[in-house]
């Protein structure tokens, strides 16, 4: 069995058990999370519901593993040629790091 659910504005295919990086959220360390926002649900028996926009009655519950995760550096380099401009930053996204227990 598993979902497609929209978890911070980004939409993941998640079944029980799994473990997955999403954006920061609100929530601090092994508190529980309840996701309403399901977009299709697969079951087991090869039954497929499709929600518009969302499918009714349907949520995923997981669990805030941790909550200070960060990704790797993303560096933007910039330079105009010819000019000695050259400038380089980073960025590191902050992630939260969830486990799913349950689709229902």
């Amino acid at each position: 069995m598993y979902a497609i659910v929209d978890i911070a504005g980004q939409q993941f295919k998640v079944e029980a058990g799994s473990e997955l990086f999403v954006n920061r959220l609100a929530a601090k360390k092994d508190e529980q999370v309840e996701f309403n926002k399901v977009l299709l649900l697969d079951n087991e028996g090869g039954e497929v519901k499709i929600g518009a926009p969302y499918v009714d009655g349907a949520s995923v519950k997981a669990t805030v593993l941790d909550d200070t995760v960060r990704a790797k550096k993303v560096l933007v380099f910039k330079k105009i040629r010819r000019k000695g401009f050259q400038k380089c930053n980073g960025h590191r996204q902050k992630l939260t790091k969830i486990k799913i227990d349950a689709i229902s």
